[in-house]
């Protein structure tokens, strides 16, 4: 136990220091990286139970996916860098944090229509959910068309 104990608290004194210096550290950076990767993780979910649903589920595209979760997750954290240089109170940060957050959202309520998951909501929700992230939608659907026939995008 000391050794696990030993590990994660060195991960800890190198990780934190780290995640403060990229995003800040005030309590509402904290809450909106966490409610961030929170949504990106549902996405992860959707979006691989989405694509084994019709079949365009390819290794590829998956860790072509790590790649821009990790892009898409030090957005903010450039928006930080960019309110320290120009001193100011987190706009930058703020902006694309949300931006990022709205982002993901319609990402993973796509995929879990693709994934048939819409089908447990309300219809006024599921058609409201629908009309927020149709264009979003439509272009996943298209994008697994296109992989059906053994393109990747």
């Amino acid at each position: 136990m000391d050794k696990w104990k030993a590990i994660f608290s060195s991960a800890g004194a190198v990780l934190v220091p780290v995640f403060d210096f990229m995003y800040g550290d005030s309590e509402a950076v904290i809450a909106i990286m966490t409610a961030l990767l929170f949504f990106v993780i549902m996405d992860w979910l959707s979006g691989v139970r989405a694509a084994k649903r019709d079949n365009t589920y390819g290794s590829r595209y998956g860790l072509d996916g790590i790649a821009r979760t990790f892009f898409i997750l030090l957005l903010p954290a450039g928006g930080h860098l960019l309110d320290v240089v120009f001193n100011l109170p987190g706009i930058i940060f703020g902006a694309l944090a949300i931006g990022t957050l709205y982002h993901v959202v319609q990402s993973m309520t796509a995929n879990s229509i693709r994934a048939g998951w819409g089908d447990h909501l309300p219809l006024p929700v599921l058609n409201a959910i629908i009309d927020w992230v149709k264009s979003e939608l439509d272009k996943k659907i298209q994008r697994a068309e296109s992989r059906k026939g053994g393109t990747t995008k």
